[in-house]
């Protein structure tokens, strides 16, 4: 995405979005471009009471900081998702 090429990956289920990228400010601020863009484009407003972050392999103090750019809660590991449990050591 964009000129500097950040890798973002993305799965959708139902009314799920799931984005998957490293663990890098430039990926976060590529989250944030995608859903402000996804905002304007539908007229749809992204739910972030119920949006959070979470994050494989970096500090607790990074997911802060994600979380906070992104204006939602950070979620420790593991975490369920479809009743999967990921992130489990």
């Amino acid at each position: 995405m964009g000129r500097l090429r950040v890798e973002v990956n993305l799965l959708q289920f139902a009314d799920d979005m799931l984005f998957f990228c490293q663990p890098r400010f430039q990926c976060i601020l590529a989250i944030k471009a995608i859903l402000s863009g996804f905002e304007l484009a539908l007229g749809l407003k992204v739910n972030f009471y119920k949006s959070q972050i979470r994050a494989i392999g970096i500090s607790y103090m990074d997911l802060n900081i994600f979380s906070n750019c992104q204006n939602y809660g950070g979620m420790p590991l593991p975490f369920k998702y479809l009743r999967i449990e990921l992130g489990k050591p």
